[in-house]
């Protein structure tokens, strides 16, 4: 019983903390300097969670991109594009509807399982461990001048930065975790 309410409560809990924290600065120029990471919520993807028993190397167990999320994952690769922003490497969740997001904003990009989902059973136990992986590796992380991009979800961009992102939404930080900047790309 109480296993069937914790998805709804996170839902519920998502939705508050949305409208009540999201940062108003939405520029590109704490990126144009380089040496930012930069964390990208994957597009949007109809539903909510993952359907039960799903497999990560079969997207057709997944929710996917709609039409919607593959144009909104191109028009942020364009962003990018537009404002000249310099990428060090791409690194993706391993949930189908976050390498697509990749694929369709950079063509190139690499897997990176502490990006995956920590969201529901049975991945929620992973997350210490991820965000500690993940954490690690970002303070690690020398871009040279250029930026690491993160495409992943949005329980983990909110426990590094306790940002609630959109779906497509990009947050810029820095290597201390301070977030720099949003950008809505709906």
């Amino acid at each position: 019983m109480i296993r069937n309410i914790v998805p709804q409560i996170l839902f519920f809990t998502f939705i508050f903390s949305f409208l009540i924290s999201h940062p108003v600065n939405a520029s590109w120029e704490p990126a144009k300097d380089g040496d930012k990471i930069i964390l990208i919520r994957h597009s949007k993807a109809p539903g909510f969670g993952d359907p039960q028993g799903f497999k990560i190397k079969d997207c057709k167990t997944q929710r996917n991109l709609s039409k919607e999320g593959i144009k909104q994952s191109k028009k942020i690769g364009k962003l990018f594009e537009k404002n000249k922003i310099k990428i060090d490497q791409v690194l993706s969740s391993q949930w189908c509807r976050c390498k697509d997001t990749a694929k369709y904003a950079f063509e190139n990009y690499k897997e990176f399982s502490a990006l995956n989902s920590t969201f529901q059973p049975p991945f929620d136990k992973n997350a210490k461990k991820q965000i500690k992986e993940l954490k690690d590796f970002i303070q690690r992380w020398d871009g040279k001048g250029s930026n690491l991009v993160l495409v992943t979800h949005y329980v983990i961009i909110t426990a590094i930065t306790d940002v609630v992102p959109r779906s497509g939404e990009i947050v810029i930080i820095d290597k201390n975790f301070k977030t720099l900047s949003t950008i809505l790309t709906n």
